[in-house]
């Protein structure tokens, strides 16, 4: 079978992280990777062993070497290099957040429908094994309802310099927030339908940090607060009836350790190096049925998490 090949769109720090998923497959390869200048492209491709570099993003749509198009530039070209990428009749997989704006997304999945092609917003935390496995236990009703949930991170983004640039949808609330908003989605097929929040900022403006409360319509309520200031907890917390699920460092998880007040906890492991192959996979697994839209990841979700961080991002700042 011949593997699915993925052209990478930067040299962002998630970019070798991609790579090393899709070189962990047995159906999937980095085939080129592009970059704004063909002497930077050239070198990361040797680093992290990718075969052909491309000194524009423009010229690696335009070739017939990829299949795939996992575009990781910052947050405000997303839309114009997905766009594009589906014009030259390649599949694609956005980083998060998908694009800015609800009419952008919907313009993206619309246009791919049109020409049959797969599109899908790449947020990894769902194709994990761990969630998977705690999806089937909240199910199973083992912990009785979910009522609460907590999610809380920390990270230093000074490798970034566009972050703090609001023009270029920097700030954490978009590529945080999203992760604990589109698991809850994911394990409980539920729709946030309230929230409110609080941010510091800096001196761009842009927030630095944030405490944000969300209720689903299944009245399970959850909150998330991100910080660049100091360092936090990494860690998630889903409480339910008969117990809580503990998650270190949620959005990458290996495993969770389940508490149950009458015996000793449960732990879910589920080792794996590169993390990112799990997403991977399922975009090559869709493409080759012939889907334009993940079953899973979907657009629907797409859309309210963007309608839900538009709508904090307005009311904070």
């Amino acid at each position: 079978m011949k593997k699915l090949r993925f052209g990478i769109l930067s040299t962002s720090s998630i970019a070798p992280r991609f790579i090393k998923g899709v070189q962990a497959t047995e159906t999937c390869k980095a085939s080129a990777l592009a970059s704004r200048g063909l002497e930077k492209a050239k070198e990361k491709a040797a680093l992290w062993n990718v075969p052909r570099a491309y000194g524009s993003y423009e010229e690696l749509l335009c070739s017939d070497e990829i299949d795939v198009a996992y575009v990781a530039m910052i947050n405000s070209e997303h839309y114009h290099y997905a766009r594009l990428a589906l014009e030259q009749g390649k599949h694609v997989l956005c980083e998060k957040p998908f694009t800015l704006s609800v009419q952008e997304s919907r313009e993206l999945f619309a246009l791919a429908r049109e020409k049959g092609l797969f599109i899908m917003e790449a947020q990894k935390v769902l194709f994990l094994p761990v969630v998977q496995k705690l999806k089937e236990l909240i199910q199973s009703g083992a912990l009785g309802s979910i009522k609460m949930a907590d999610f809380s991170s920390s990270f230093d983004p000074g490798y970034n310099t566009w972050f703090f640039d609001p023009e270029k949808g920097g700030g954490p609330l978009y590529g945080n927030a999203i992760y604990s908003l589109q698991l809850m989605q994911f394990l409980f097929d539920s729709r946030v339908v309230d929230y409110t929040g609080l941010c510091t900022k800096s001196q761009t403006n842009v927030e630095n940090q944030f405490a944000v409360s969300m209720l689903m319509e299944n009245g399970l309520l959850f909150t998330n607060k991100t910080s660049t200031a100091v360092t936090t907890t990494h860690v998630g917390y889903l409480y339910g009836e008969r117990g809580y699920v503990e998650i270190p460092d949620y959005w990458k998880a290996r495993r969770a350790i389940v508490h149950y007040p009458d015996r000793p906890p449960v732990v879910l492991e589920y080792p794996c190096e590169y993390e990112l192959m799990y997403e991977a996979l399922h975009v090559e697994q869709c493409i080759r049925n012939h889907l334009t839209e993940s079953p899973v990841m979907t657009e629907a979700m797409t859309i309210q998490a963007i309608e839900i961080l538009n709508g904090i991002h307005n009311a904070i700042l």
